[in-house]
């Protein structure tokens, strides 16, 4: 890829040099947290559920009443100009869309000239030993925010809600923490969408338990159907990771990841399980096809 004197990034039409990539500090993303985007995983070249991303960024997009200044062709193609003018095979592009420019204060009516910027990189959300190993996360007492505050669906800007979660887990010294809904009910992590495996049913929360409905959740569902695992949607208490026989995150920078102790409990065995480990191999066969 693209080192770090020659990386292109995306900006409103635009291939420019990463130290050319700017907006106005008036921009209602950057004074607000006004805006959307996508993390997307590119693999041997080719990005990885693409209308998927896209067709989930217009619609967070116009949760908020914000236009995209350009259509979903559009869009697509500018993803792939981006990858192949940095030469990424195998890496991961962000995609973010502010508000615009507008004055110090919150109506959205005095912005204009929406951004839209792409980025092509290198990513690695854990070390790989963990992938082996498995992660060991605590529950952190900030909680998901509330549904009907802003729907967990809108994959927005403002991500101090996951930050403030994260701090916690990291000052516990783990790499990841759970967050719970309003309900006290297991909602998902900071940044991955959690699964457990009980008597050989693979669960995990619904999106109305307060989720961003994520890409790789899904792959990973449609994964675990084909290979004749029962898949179910239901509240899931701590508890029942608890009592867990196997635990696993999944997210876009995350893919398939382990989880073999919650908050001091070892989850089944403490190793990573059968179902995680054949879904995980799974995983990485499939975005390889």
């Amino acid at each position: 890829m693209a080192d770090q004197a020659t990386q292109k990034v995306y900006l409103n039409g635009e291939l420019v040099g990463k130290q050319q990539a700017v907006v106005s500090v008036y921009d209602h993303g950057l004074l607000y947290g006004d805006g959307v985007f996508e993390g997307i995983r590119v693999y041997s070249g080719k990005v990885f559920r693409h209308e998927d991303h896209i067709d989930r960024l217009y619609e967070s997009a116009k949760a908020i009443r914000l236009v995209i200044p350009i259509d979903k062709s559009e869009m697509l193609d500018a993803v792939n100009e981006t990858v192949a003018a940095n030469g990424i095979v195998d890496g991961y592009v962000r995609l973010v869309i502010t508000r615009g420019a507008g004055t110090l204060g919150l109506d959205i009516r005095r912005t204009s000239n929406p951004q839209v910027i792409i980025i092509a990189d290198t990513i690695s959300l854990y070390p790989e030993e963990l992938y082996e190993n498995g992660l060991r996360i605590i529950t952190a007492s900030t909680i998901r925010n509330h549904p009907t505050a802003l729907s967990p669906r809108i994959k927005s800007l403002n991500y101090l809600n996951n930050i403030m979660a994260k701090i916690e887990g990291t000052d516990a010294d783990s790499l990841e923490a759970l967050m719970l809904n309003h309900k006290g009910e297991v909602a998902e992590c900071t940044g991955d969408n959690i699964f457990i495996v009980k008597n050989g049913i693979l669960k995990t929360p619904p999106t109305d338990a307060g989720i961003l409905e994520g890409v790789t959740r899904n792959v990973a569902m449609e994964l675990a159907r084909e290979a004749g695992i029962e898949v179910v949607e239901m509240t899931l208490l701590r508890h029942d990771i608890y009592i867990a026989d196997e635990c696993f995150l999944t997210g876009t920078a995350a893919e398939v990841i382990p989880v073999v102790s919650l908050d001091g409990r070892e989850i089944g065995d403490g190793k990573p399980g059968p179902v995680t480990q054949k879904l995980r191999q799974r995983f990485q066969e499939y975005v390889r096809e």
